[in-house]
Protein backbone atom coordinates (compact mmCIF):
# COMPACT_ATOMS: atom_id res chain seq x y z
CA UNK A 1 0.00 0.00 0.00
CA UNK A 2 2.80 2.28 0.78
CA UNK A 3 4.19 1.46 -2.75
CA UNK A 4 1.10 2.09 -4.30
CA UNK A 5 1.13 5.51 -2.41
CA UNK A 6 4.65 6.68 -3.81
CA UNK A 7 4.03 5.58 -6.75
CA UNK A 8 1.37 7.74 -7.55
CA UNK A 9 3.49 10.73 -5.79
CA UNK A 10 5.73 10.09 -8.09
CA UNK A 11 2.82 9.71 -10.88
CA UNK A 12 1.64 12.93 -9.65
CA UNK A 13 4.71 14.99 -9.64
CA UNK A 14 5.66 14.20 -12.87
CA UNK A 15 2.44 15.20 -14.37
CA UNK A 16 2.69 18.68 -12.55
CA UNK A 17 6.65 19.41 -14.25
CA UNK A 18 5.26 18.70 -17.15
CA UNK A 19 2.49 21.15 -17.04
CA UNK A 20 4.99 23.67 -15.52
CA UNK A 21 7.36 23.05 -18.51
CA UNK A 22 4.50 23.31 -20.73
CA UNK A 23 3.55 27.06 -19.36
CA UNK A 24 7.49 27.89 -18.96
CA UNK A 25 7.32 27.18 -22.72
CA UNK A 26 4.53 28.82 -24.21
CA UNK A 27 5.44 31.64 -21.76
CA UNK A 28 8.96 32.10 -23.23
CA UNK A 29 7.55 31.83 -26.93
CA UNK A 30 5.05 34.73 -26.43
CA UNK A 31 8.10 37.30 -25.14
CA UNK A 32 8.34 40.08 -27.49
CA UNK A 33 11.29 40.74 -25.84
CA UNK A 34 13.31 38.22 -25.88
CA UNK A 35 16.13 37.89 -28.30
CA UNK A 36 16.22 35.56 -31.54
CA UNK A 37 19.51 34.89 -33.66
CA UNK A 38 19.60 35.44 -37.80
CA UNK A 39 18.73 31.38 -37.96
CA UNK A 40 16.01 32.17 -35.78
CA UNK A 41 14.34 35.85 -37.83
CA UNK A 42 15.65 33.29 -41.23
CA UNK A 43 13.28 30.69 -40.72
CA UNK A 44 10.59 32.88 -38.65
CA UNK A 45 10.35 35.21 -42.09
CA UNK A 46 11.19 32.41 -44.42
CA UNK A 47 14.23 35.08 -46.07
CA UNK A 48 17.76 34.33 -46.65
CA UNK A 49 20.43 35.40 -44.40
CA UNK A 50 21.99 37.54 -46.72
CA UNK A 51 18.87 39.54 -46.93
CA UNK A 52 19.29 39.98 -43.33
CA UNK A 53 22.34 40.87 -43.50
CA UNK A 54 21.41 43.34 -45.78
CA UNK A 55 18.45 45.41 -44.30
CA UNK A 56 20.39 45.46 -40.99
CA UNK A 57 23.57 46.79 -42.99
CA UNK A 58 20.78 49.78 -44.55
CA UNK A 59 19.56 50.30 -41.02
CA UNK A 60 16.22 49.10 -41.81
CA UNK A 61 16.12 46.15 -39.32
CA UNK A 62 17.89 46.76 -35.86
CA UNK A 63 19.97 44.34 -34.65
CA UNK A 64 22.58 43.87 -31.15
CA UNK A 65 25.89 42.46 -32.19
CA UNK A 66 27.37 43.10 -29.09
CA UNK A 67 28.09 38.97 -28.51
CA UNK A 68 29.50 39.09 -31.50
CA UNK A 69 26.73 37.57 -33.43
CA UNK A 70 23.63 38.91 -35.03
CA UNK A 71 20.91 39.10 -32.01
CA UNK A 72 17.58 40.31 -32.91
CA UNK A 73 14.75 41.70 -30.72
CA UNK A 74 11.34 39.65 -31.92
CA UNK A 75 9.41 43.31 -31.38
CA UNK A 76 11.87 44.72 -33.99
CA UNK A 77 12.00 42.04 -36.41
CA UNK A 78 7.57 42.06 -36.05
CA UNK A 79 8.14 45.47 -37.23
CA UNK A 80 10.23 45.71 -39.64
CA UNK A 81 7.96 42.97 -41.34
CA UNK A 82 5.05 45.22 -40.86
CA UNK A 83 6.84 48.08 -42.51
Amino acid sequence: MIEQIELFKGVKMQVILNKLNEILSHIKDNDKSRYIDINEVSELCSISKSTIRRNVKSNQLKASDKTGKLLFKVTDVENWLNG
